[in-house]
């Protein structure tokens, strides 16, 4: 499969994407690939597969659902600096098994005990607890395993090893796990404004900023784009989690393909209950600002698919 997107806009900073168009060609590229890499044939040399019912959980989990956000990212901050498109593609699907391992163990009943995502039943519900448990882990370990491939499709050595640091640490316990973490102790207690910015830098916005930061390691950005990226990652990061506490509040279920309301009953901190709700919109917006900022001190080439990613982030309904 040819996996090569060429950057769809001019390097001309004034000229704006239509996002749709620029999204719907890279998701197919993702969609494929996750439907071609999350399967039951087993790995070259073996002559049996993976249990099929542990297959389906996590073809469950991943399929047919999803912004799919940190993929796109992945795919833009590549296109930026006109990197290895091949080599974005299988971050992009790295990432986003990442992301729902996250989801199917963040679902159980010993995390947020949750029963709907995406619009259907929870993994566990339809599947169990253990296969739910075990399908994350499984999704988790293939995140690393699409990062390192060979053969035909071999990604510089150089570049894995790079791709595999930043993930495992946005993944572990200084970044999303280490934020659940405190996100559950959290319960019932109050938190500064701080502590919950430091909460969710980890549990939400390392995975976003380590999408971006990945889709850069696929080109040759300079010492200031990197930082730039970075700053960008972390901005967006956080705004991210900033609009999903506004959507509990303001979404019905519904419309977001998960429980509304949740995070309230659970008595949980957010940014509406710390800052209240138009400030948390107010900061949402500075936080945008400061993502289109980053932007500008990065003077990338093609820089206009992460801009309208961070305005989607923002102003998204779901």
């Amino acid at each position: 499969m040819d996996t090569r997107v060429k950057p769809a806009v001019s390097p001309r900073p004034a000229q704006a994407i239509d996002l749709r168009v620029w999204s719907a060609a890279r998701l197919e590229l993702v969609e494929r690939a996750l439907e071609r890499w999350v399967t039951a044939d087993p790995p070259e040399g073996l002559d049996h597969g993976a249990p099929a019912e542990l297959v389906q959980a996590m073809r469950y989990a991943v399929l047919d659902g999803g912004k799919r956000l940190r993929p796109l990212l992945v795919m833009a901050a590549c296109e930026s600096l006109q990197g290895h498109t091949g080599a974005a593609l299988r971050a992009a699907c790295a990432v986003e098994l990442i992301h729902a391992y996250s989801l199917v163990h963040d679902d159980m009943p010993c995390m947020d005990n949750d029963v709907l995502r995406r619009g259907k039943p929870t993994v566990h519900v339809a599947f169990g607890e253990a296969t739910a448990l075990l399908a994350g882990d499984a999704l988790q370990a293939l995140a690393f395993e699409l990062l390192t491939p060979d053969g035909p499709d071999a990604v510089p050595v150089e570049m894995q090893a790079r791709f595999c640091r930043l993930l495992a640490r946005a993944a572990g316990s200084a970044g999303m796990a280490g934020g659940q973490a405190i996100d559950l102790a959290s319960v019932g207690c109050p938190l500064s404004e701080k502590q919950l910015r430091d909460m969710h830098a980890l549990k939400t916005g390392a995975l976003l900023q380590g999408s971006v930061l990945m889709g850069a390691a696929c080109g040759s950005a300079t010492a200031a784009q990197w930082r730039a990226l970075e700053e960008f990652g972390a901005a967006i990061g956080l705004a991210f989690q900033v609009v999903d506490d506004i959507l509990d509040v303001t979404a019905d279920s519904a419309t977001l393909g998960k429980t509304a309301g949740k995070d309230a009953a659970a008595d949980k901190p957010t940014y509406v209950s710390v800052m209240g709700l138009e400030p948390s919109r107010a900061f949402a917006r500075a936080l945008l600002a400061d993502a289109h900022a980053a932007l500008d001190r990065a003077a990338l080439p093609y820089d206009q698919a992460l801009r309208a990613l961070a305005d989607m982030v923002v102003h998204r309904s779901n």
